[in-house]
């Protein structure tokens, strides 16, 4: 019998919504998830654009000191929701700072509550997984346009000669089921930009987090959705200033990741999980270079082309990430890896958006059979791109904080990944 336990909650994040100006379609969360066969691991989602890296260690700190749990045993990741007040300062947006303090608590909340189920929680849990896929929402978003630019949001399809890197549709679904048969928590990865709302103005989880809702009305158990190498993807059709024939709507994009996860659970079957090992390393970087004068003018031509309206802006903000980040070029800087295996399945946790082709690039150098990475765990650094995609240039890789690191970093991050991978199959 299996010595499995599972734990899992959903907590809304608080916050004076009615203040802030814009109706909430639906909950801002954060979602937890704990099992434990032997040491106890918690898997940690909420519901914004990033989880800044303070929050994050103080979020750890306080779990190993409350809880005894060390941060090895915690993946705590954003979903990516661009629906969410900022936790972020940059690209013209400043944090909100009551809304952080709540995230914060929040995410200690709902951890400790899901780590504390685990004592009256029945062992003999199964954990089922599937491969599921969905190949019709997403798309490598980064188009080589017929100027020889790179697509950011506005641009016409006419333009578009061809995508500039591949898009990974696999959707791992995993299911922790209950001796009864309960499902206790489903979590699902995909790797697509989680952007999309029902109304307009408003907040909201996103598409990927109003799935997860949706999934747990049909089937119950807690659901978390951790978002996967989605640096380079964005949804079908979304950013095209001509909107495609083959654009889909936020409800029918809801749709179809709710029957794809739906399907996985169909044919899932069970794992043997007799322990969840982990490791989590810390990754040294450098943060980028850059000619203050190329840049400046590959902003402006792109924005006096394509949003003209907002030129004056694009620049202003770009400008004023650049300036703080010029008398700290080249310094080295530290953040984490994490490597986690249940079984036959391995993940591996990235801190920020790394583009498809890494993403791709660590599953097939995996000694597991099942491999997947989860983005923004444990802090961020922003977009992290392969030398290629550096070369080619576009928005995601213009020098700014949203774009830290050097040429180069993503393959020594793909590298450790794939080592520390090694060193869990021994």
């Amino acid at each position: 019998m299996s010595s499995l336990r599972v734990s899992a909650t959903a907590v809304p994040i608080p916050h004076a919504w009615e203040a802030a100006g814009r109706p909430l379609e639906a909950p801002l969360r954060v979602s937890a998830l704990a099992l434990s066969a032997g040491k106890p691991f918690c898997f940690l989602t909420s519901d914004t654009l990033e989880v800044p890296a303070d929050i994050y260690e103080e979020v750890a700190r306080r779990l190993e000191t409350e809880a005894g749990v060390s941060p090895d045993r915690i993946l705590l990741c954003a979903t990516h929701s661009h629906h969410a007040p900022s936790t972020i300062d940059h690209l013209g947006m400043r944090r909100d700072r009551d809304f952080c303090a709540s995230l914060q608590e929040t995410l200690v909340r709902a951890a400790l509550d899901a780590l504390r189920g685990l004592d009256s929680s029945q062992s003999g849990c199964r954990l089922l997984f599937a491969e599921s896929q969905e190949a019709t929402v997403g798309m490598n978003s980064r188009y080589l346009l017929k100027d020889g630019t790179i697509a950011w949001y506005a641009y016409a399809w006419e333009d578009v000669i061809r995508p500039t890197g591949p898009y990974d549709p696999d959707l791992p679904v995993l299911a922790a089921v209950a001796p009864s048969g309960e499902t206790r928590a489903v979590l699902f990865s995909h790797s697509v930009h989680n952007i999309g709302t029902l109304s307009r103005e408003t907040y909201s989880p996103g598409t990927y987090g109003l799935a997860a809702q949706e999934l747990e009305r049909q089937h119950q158990g807690v659901t978390l959705f951790l978002p996967g190498a989605f640096g380079s993807t964005h949804y079908t059709g979304g950013f095209g200033a001509t909107p495609l024939p083959y654009a889909l709507t936020t409800a029918e994009r809801v749709y179809r990741i709710v029957e794809a996860v739906k399907e996985g659970l169909d044919r899932a079957v069970a794992m043997d999980v007799d322990a969840i090992q982990a490791l989590r390393r810390p990754f040294t970087y450098r943060l980028r270079t850059f000619d203050e004068a190329k840049e400046a003018a590959t902003v402006q031509r792109w924005a006096e082309k394509y949003t003209p309206r907002e030129a004056a802006s694009h620049c202003r903000a770009f400008a004023e990430m650049r300036r703080e980040m010029a008398p700290v070029q080249g310094e080295e800087r530290q953040t984490w890896l994490h490597a986690i295996r249940l079984g036959d399945i391995a993940l591996v946790g990235i801190p920020g958006e790394l583009f498809a082709h890494l993403g791709l690039a660590i599953r097939r150098r995996s000694p597991f059979r099942h491999t997947y990475v989860i983005g923004l765990a444990n802090g961020t650094i922003g977009y992290i791109g392969d030398r290629k995609a550096y070369e080619l240039g576009g928005y995601q890789l213009w020098a700014g904080w949203h774009s830290r690191s050097e040429p180069g970093t993503g393959e020594a991050m793909v590298d450790q990944a794939v080592a520390m991978l090694e060193e869990l199959a021994a």
